[in-house]
């Protein structure tokens, strides 16, 4: 025998769980990985490869310009047919920080999902080259003159 349902009556699910997690596990980040970020030098950066054949790797931007691609001589060699052999370049900014900018590749590069020419990066874009999906981790600013 089933009981009607009383439609003025309220029910009571349970809670939904609304911790507040730290910002580096919503980017899926390990302690090392965390760790890697918080030391790097003022005015660098980290990629970390999240998707593609070198899950994992990570690649610190250090200098004004670096080369990505299938080229040999490439600062980030990439080994993949879905790179073309010179396919973009992160570059310093003069505000600090970097962006990246595709070379005029086959299959172009994207931030966040939207192909680009050339954009600014933000801590935790996701840069895609290929088939290599990369989040962007920018280190402390660098110190400027008074």
């Amino acid at each position: 025998m089933t009981t009607p349902v009383d439609p003025t009556s309220t029910a009571v699910f349970g809670a939904i769980d609304v911790t507040v997690e730290p910002d580096h596990a919503s980017q899926g980040l390990s302690p090392q990985d965390s760790a890697s970020i918080a030391a790097l030098p003022p005015g660098t950066a980290l990629l970390i490869v999240n998707h593609g054949p070198n899950t994992g790797a990570r690649f610190l931007l250090d200098s004004p310009e670096t080369t990505v691609g299938r080229h040999p001589h490439a600062d980030i060699f990439l080994d993949d047919v879905t790179v073309s052999r010179k396919h973009a370049m992160f570059i310093a900014l003069p505000e600090g920080g970097y962006g990246v900018r595709d070379s005029g590749s086959l299959n172009g590069t994207y931030v966040n999902r939207s192909r680009v020419e050339q954009v600014a990066l933000h801590q935790g874009d996701e840069v895609q080259i290929g088939k290599y999906r990369m989040t962007y981790h920018p280190g402390p600013a660098a110190v400027r003159a008074q």
